[in-house]
């Protein structure tokens, strides 16, 4: 089996727009930036663990952004990063889905693709969601307090970190204290 490292998008792997102190997805490709001197860091853990993007994109249904945008910044993050996958969440709270953080679908979906075992992998997100679908298969989860006015996590569920950067720092140091 595999461990692997899931990044949340918006707000992890690239900067996110805020409204109300609250983050957003970006609205379009043009809007991409990339967190500032992550790719040395991505590749640094590539060496030990499957790279994996997940995201919710409920904007898609809500009509704000088209489909082929989303899946255009998506094509260009992996390439970039040089992510091994992208599962994306299209649906709204209200659809109830199974693939819709904070439930985990996404995840396990990647176990199944990827013969993942989650208890090994880490999970890195921004947002109470992002923490509970990591949790809730028995990630070890990174929440990067941007101090957004919204609910947090637990700090019994994650280790709280000021970035993505820190966040990768640590799991390489968990990697190498327990291999």
């Amino acid at each position: 089996m595999y461990k692997a490292v899931f990044f949340d998008r918006d707000g992890v792997l690239i900067s996110a727009p805020k409204v109300n102190n609250k983050p957003c997805s970006i609205k379009n490709f043009s809007q991409i930036e990339i967190v500032k001197g992550l790719i040395p860091y991505i590749k640094k853990i590539k060496k030990n663990f499957k790279i994996i993007m997940i995201t919710n994109q409920p904007d898609v249904y809500r009509n704000k952004i088209k489909k082929l945008e989303v899946e255009k910044v998506n094509f260009y993050l992996k390439k970039k990063l040089k992510l091994d996958d992208v599962f994306v969440c299209y649906h709204d709270n209200l659809h109830n889905c199974n693939c819709r953080k904070p439930k985990s679908g996404l995840l396990l979906a990647a176990k199944k693709k990827w013969n993942l075992d989650l208890k090994k992998s880490f999970l890195v997100g921004d947002r109470y969601s992002d923490i509970i679908a990591g949790k809730n298969v028995g990630c070890t989860n990174f929440f990067v307090n941007h101090k957004y006015n919204e609910r947090k996590p637990e700090k019994k569920y994650c280790y709280y970190v000021k970035s993505t950067i820190q966040a990768i720092n640590k799991i390489q140091s968990f990697y190498l204290k327990f291999n």
